[in-house]
Formats: C-alpha cells, structure tokens, sequence
C-alpha cells in the first residue's frame, strides 16, 4: 500500500469516527496555516542548523556527525499519537533498506519525550534513530514550530491528550510536519513543508532526491 493511500485510508477513518465539531476545529488550523502568510521551513540551498538531540535510549546523536556518514532524509512529525505521523513512519521504515543502499541514513524527530518516542519506537519497530526535541528548538531552528491554539488545546483536552505531559515540557507546541534532504556537506537540497498534517513526503520522491546527491 502506498503511503498516499494509507493516508487516505488514515483521513477517511477520522472523518467516520470524529464529532463534526471536533474535525472543524482541526480542520479550521489547517487552513488558517495554509492561508497566513508565514514562510514555513528552511529552503533549499540553504545550510542545515546542526544539533544534538536525545534518542530514545538516552543517546546524544549529532546531526553533522551523521551527515559525515551521508546524506540525512530529516523528517519532524507530530507524535505518536498522530495516526497520519504513524501511517509515514511505518512506511519510511520499509523505505529504509533503500535509503540505506544509496548511502542515506533517516532521522526522524518529534516533540515527545524519550519515553513516549521509547514506547512509539517499540511499537512501530522503527530501526532508524527516533529523536526527542521537547521544547522544539530545533523545529524552531529550521522555522517549523509553532503554538498550538487554543480552540485546538481545547479540542485536544477533550480526547484526552494533553501535550504539555506527552511532550514533558510546559508549552503547547507542535511542528509542521516537514521533510529535508540534506547532503552531505550539510546543504538542504529540497524541503517538503506543508501545513496540512494529513499530508506526507511522498517516499518515491526521497528516493530521486537521494540518487541526484
């Protein structure tokens, strides 16, 4: 099954089971991003921020220290308990023995604790590192992050999901889910943005952007 088709498998089953009320509000931040004139994301050509964050074993890992091995899909998604964000991680790791043989490693990042992305990473049998930026300094070093509002905390609240405890940190805070292909002298070399957190890089476009690197 293709990644597209999960997620519209994905979208279909939270129109069927969630309240109408719900679904706008979520809707409604969807389209306030996509119509405000904010530029999300670095761009392409320019130079990737280096960081070091937690894995989820409690590791240091340095985004340039893996750059020195090649090339980086960096990928930022929501959370575990995102059904769109599982859908691509699922399907970025079937992905990975490819990525791997063109000489790329995958690194995906997110604003949940170690212990939450542990307990993802169990889950989901994701074999790639998994990093914990609790209070999203580098979404916001790569113009991604943003508050959450509060129409959408009150939402949340509702289903029972208080982020402030998933993410272990005192803000509201989320990151557009973003895909950048850095090569290996750290320049992004192309750089999927998009608002509407029901919509994934395509994996057929990381693999032509990695056999151009």
């Amino acid at each position: 099954m293709s990644l597209a088709h999960a997620l519209a498998e994905v979208k279909q089953e939270f129109i069927a089971h969630t309240p109408l009320e719900i679904q706008t509000e979520m809707f409604r931040q969807i389209r306030e991003q996509q119509e405000s004139d904010i530029v999300y994301g670095r761009q392409e050509g320019q130079k990737a921020k280096d960081f070091t964050l937690l894995n989820a074993l409690g590791e240091k890992v340095n985004l340039y220290e893996e750059l020195s091995k090649g090339p980086v899909v960096l990928t930022f998604y929501r959370g575990g308990w995102c059904p769109f964000c599982n859908s691509q991680l699922k399907t970025y790791q079937k992905l990975l023995p490819d990525i791997e043989a063109l000489g790329g490693r995958l690194i995906a990042v997110s604003p949940q604790s170690p212990d939450n992305t542990l307990s993802q990473q169990e889950k989901e049998e994701l074999t790639f590192q998994v990093l914990s930026d609790t209070h999203g300094l580098v979404a916001a070093f790569y113009n991604i992050l943003y508050d959450v509002p509060d129409y959408i905390q009150d939402v949340m609240k509702q289903i029972g999901m208080d982020l402030t405890e998933y993410n272990a940190t005192n803000r509201w805070i989320l990151p557009i889910p973003s895909t950048f292909m850095i090569d290996e002298s750290g320049i992004i070399r192309s750089a999927y943005v998009n608002p509407d957190f029901m919509q994934r890089l395509d994996p057929e476009i990381i693999l032509r952007e990695l056999r151009k690197l």
